[in-house]
């Protein structure tokens, strides 16, 4: 098996690093953030993902798995240095590379022989001919004539089953035009090898761009079936019966076609973007992308003037308490980038609500992503306390907790029995019987 170095312990970084560590490679992982790295040394997982700390501890104890922040040792003792770094977006929409490039250069300084060097960083189409570039010059500049060989392996985990996406992948993807790095990412991947994983073997730039035009079918998905769901609230139909009988298609399939309020998350909003940004660069304009990236945001808008309507009409939040229920974009996570909850909690305040949140993994990131209206704020301590007084509850975020509420218990806490379900979780028939006003996505 291969010696690898990671760079980076953010989300991909350390998931891929424990589980090529449990597929029984020798892992590094490497941040320059020493309080992380004291983090995961003293046990501790600085991020929220399901199973994670089981694969993380048994690979430390196995001694495939270690944490440091010194990059040079970690090239030098590994054939493999893998980037998983942040590519936040920039004010233009591009992916930002200064820490891919910064990587990029560490490792031309550190290395002491041949390399394979692996983004798996999601990186804008040519980020792989950059990577050979800057670590060209840094070897340059040493005088050092060394080998070393650039792959796209792109990641394709979703937040809350990270650690299953990574053991029983639909596929590999390895970009390369060197059949000497292919073979040896063959053996990093090996465990899944023998477990007739399909490999994708494909050049650089198309290993980068099936990142993401995977990532951006799926926001088009996702928003296309927001759009009917608005149409069938228009004409009176059904959205998730709709949803229903086209998932039976085998040419469309029945993932991502639940209505809601819209997508967020570290990928699909970033993704669309730079996709997007990418496209216009090139002359060759993405339409279809950036029609979904401005119907994404015109759904976030539309929940709150769903909730007014509801609610009696324009000028009818102002002195409402409304308990959240719900604020990542998804459940299973602590993240809240780009999540509905933000603009709709911001646009709920900004018509007079109060609001009483809650969420079973995201009440510090919330304390700081809702700061700007921390005076129409309340944090409960449980979702029956943030319903307690309420005059609606609003379920943003489908966790299982949420999925099997006491009804009984909900209409007493509640002033007003008004119940908007953003994700559909509940059935109307059903709501209504028990006397609530329930009002759903798409119906």
């Amino acid at each position: 098996m291969s010696r690898i170095a990671v760079i980076g312990t953010g989300y991909v970084g350390l998931v891929s690093g424990a589980c090529l560590a449990d597929f029984g490679n020798t892992i590094a992982c490497v941040d320059n953030d020493e309080r992380k790295i004291q983090t995961l040394v003293g046990g501790g997982i600085p991020i929220f993902e399901p199973g994670l700390d089981d694969v993380v501890s048994r690979n430390v104890k196995a001694g495939r798995l270690a944490f440091t922040t010194d990059l040079a040792v970690a090239v030098r003792s590994s054939e493999v240095v893998f980037i998983a770094v942040g590519t936040p977006p920039a004010d233009d929409g591009s992916a930002d590379l200064k820490y891919v490039e910064a990587a990029s250069r560490e490792i031309a300084r550190a290395m002491d022989g041949y390399r394979v060097i692996v983004d798996k960083s999601t990186v804008p189409v040519g980020t792989g001919r950059k990577v050979r570039q800057w670590m060209a010059e840094e070897l340059d500049r040493r005088g050092a004539k060394l080998e070393f060989d650039v792959v796209s392996n792109p990641e394709f985990l979703r937040e809350g089953s990270a650690v299953q996406d990574f053991t029983h992948p639909d596929r590999v993807v390895i970009g390369s035009s060197s059949e000497r790095a292919k073979a040896i990412m063959k053996d990093v991947y090996r465990a899944l090898y023998l477990g007739e994983t399909p490999y994708i073997e494909t050049g650089l730039e198309t290993a980068e761009m099936i990142k993401y035009a995977s990532n951006a079918f799926l926001a088009v998905k996702i928003t296309f079936m927001n759009e009917v769901a608005n149409l069938c609230e228009a004409v009176g139909a059904n959205a998730q019966d709709v949803a229903k009988a086209m998932g039976r298609d085998g040419r469309i399939g029945p993932k991502f076609l639940h209505a809601g309020p819209g997508y967020g998350g570290s990928c699909f909003p970033k993704d669309t973007q730079a996709m997007a940004r990418i496209g216009r660069d090139y002359g060759e304009a993405l339409s279809i992308v950036e029609a979904t990236i401005t119907a994404n945001e015109s759904q976030k808008e539309r929940m709150v003037r769903k909730i007014e309507t509801g609610m009696g009409g324009s000028g009818s939040l102002k002195g409402k308490t409304l308990a959240i229920l719900g604020l990542t974009f998804k459940p299973n996570t602590d993240d809240m980038r780009e999540a509905p909850s933000i603009a709709i909690c911001e646009g709920l305040a900004a018509k007079g609500a109060r609001l009483r949140a809650w969420d079973p993994a995201a009440a510090k990131e919330a304390s700081w992503r809702l700061a700007g209206i921390k005076d129409s704020l309340h944090f409960a301590a449980d979702e029956y306390d943030a319903i307690d007084g309420s005059d609606a509850i609003v379920l943003v975020t489908e966790w299982n907790q949420l999925r099997t509420l006491d009804m009984e218990r909900v209409k007493r806490l509640l002033k007003s029995p008004n119940f908007f379900d953003l994700r559909n979780v509940y059935k109307r028939r059903e709501m209504e019987a028990k006397g609530f006003r329930y009002f759903a996505v798409g119906q």
